[in-house]
């Protein structure tokens, strides 16, 4: 039985440039990176030097604090570079591939017998424990705690992300093993979110509380679907897994091997043939995207989504949690008097000279242009009509910039993630970083309270 959520405040952001639902295998990249910045409040701890052979799968580093969460490389190869920045702080990891790759193998783990404490043991030695992220602070789960539920999201609303529905097809045994895993380390449900019209291999598994979920974006995301069914308040805690991350660990459960392969989706106006790609973890993305062909040359590569994703050289490499790469044309273009005359090409939650709440399903090719300079907070009442929680996201945003603890926690900084204010900074007419400023607030509260 499903339990409906019915978003009605958010804003659907249509673009040219979704990718089409056809897979091809990338050609196989010789450099595999990993950027330490993906995983959040973590200190490595190198385990391998520069020059030594590795297996995929084998333990690259660990968290200083935390000696067997392990984090593993995704393919064989040598390790060629440790690239660090100031104070010899870890940056990046770059391996060459070998051409014939060696896996490190475990041995199997007997899920149907296996304890709660057996099944974490088993994760943080294989090097999945990195997918599992709690709330608050949006960071990788301290496996020492218990969640009062786990939350996955099979929805993505996201402009140009991946089909969820598609990449996980015939991954049905994986994400069953993955769930039943999950089920064992939290008292509460693991609440699994699909789309109201959806055919998701997600719906038939065993073990979940399913919900059909309907509006416009953010309704795909995780955030959204814990304010809606089960809040956090203070001292309590939930985990999150990413829906492509469950395969992952499935797969890592039934055959003890772990496999770094991901179904990304190249999409964007600046691609000539959006579509899906397989690869790995750490790729390249010169090697499939330059497979579907790009439009000119002044466009920019996002490695993510155009809301949450960052910016990367064409030479990038794919972030540890990402599944979409997202091309667009680079707005250093400016026009005369554009802020003072009918705007045909353009989204804008306002009416003001703006017409595209006359043609909600159009399509536009949008430009990275922000189409105005930082300035200070004018209160338009435009975030409330993008931000389906119950909570105030002006105030939330100004009491993490005065660093106001009490008014952080009475506002709900428990319950978000920089990516939950990816669309009130989109339409912020004051350009303001809204995500870097939740980011610094969930840090101060974390150092501060703990």
């Amino acid at each position: 039985m499903s339990k409906d959520i019915r978003i009605k405040k958010g804003l659907n952001i249509n673009l040219v440039g979704a990718a089409e639902q056809t897979t091809s295998k990338a050609v196989l990249s010789n450099v595999y990176a990993i950027h330490l910045s993906d995983f959040h409040g973590i200190t490595p701890k190198m385990l391998v030097k520069e020059g030594v052979e590795i297996k995929a799968g084998e333990a690259l580093f660990y968290n200083k604090n935390r000696e067997d969460m392990l984090f593993v490389s995704p393919v064989s190869g040598e390790l060629i570079e440790i690239e660090r920045g100031a104070r010899r702080r870890i940056l990046t990891l770059k391996i060459l591939a070998d051409k014939t790759q060696d896996t490190l193998e475990h041995s199997k783990l007997d899920l149907e017998k296996a304890s709660a404490h057996q099944v974490k043991e088993y994760l943080l030695k294989g090097g999945c424990w990195p997918f599992i992220k709690q709330r608050p602070y949006d960071i990788i789960a301290d496996p020492d705690t218990t969640p009062k539920a786990i939350f996955i999201s099979g929805y993505n609303t996201a402009p140009l992300s991946a089909d969820l529905d598609y990449v996980l097809q015939g991954k049905e045994k994986e994400l069953q093993a993955a769930i039943s895993a999950l089920g064992k380390m939290t008292p509460g449900k693991v609440h699994v979110s699909v789309g109201k019209s959806a055919k998701s291999p997600l719906t038939g598994l065993n073990g979940i509380e399913l919900h059909k979920v309907a509006g416009p974006h953010p309704a795909g995301l995780v955030g959204t679907h814990i304010n809606k069914i089960d809040p956090i308040n203070k001292g309590e805690l939930v985990w999150t897994v990413s829906a492509q991350d469950l395969v992952i660990i499935g797969e890592f459960l039934l055959t003890g091997t772990f496999n770094a392969e991901r179904i990304v989706a190249l999409a964007g106006s600046s691609v000539k043939q959006p579509k899906y790609y397989t690869t790995k973890i750490g790729t390249e993305i010169s090697t499939f995207l330059y497979a579907s062909g790009v439009n000119g040359e002044n466009f920019r590569v996002i490695n993510g989504d155009v809301l949450t994703g960052l910016k990367s050289k064409q030479d990038g490499h794919l972030g540890y949690y990402n599944n979409t790469v997202t091309c667009i044309p680079e707005g250093d273009d400016y026009e005369f008097f554009g802020w003072n005359k009918p705007i045909f090409n353009k989204i804008s939650a306002t009416r003001a000279l703006t017409f595209s709440w006359l043609q909600p399903n159009k399509k536009y090719d949008l430009t990275t242009n922000t189409n105005g300079e930082h300035r200070a907070f004018v209160v338009t009442g435009m975030y409330e009509k993008v931000f389906p929680m119950d909570i105030y996201p002006m105030q939330l945003l100004k009491a993490c910039m005065v660093k106001d603890l009490d008014e952080m926690e009475q506002l709900g900084l428990y319950e978000v993630a920089p990516e939950d204010f990816s669309l009130t900074e989109f339409v912020c007419v004051s350009k303001q970083p809204h995500q870097q400023i939740i980011r610094e607030g969930l840090d101060l509260l974390q150092k501060e309270i703990g």
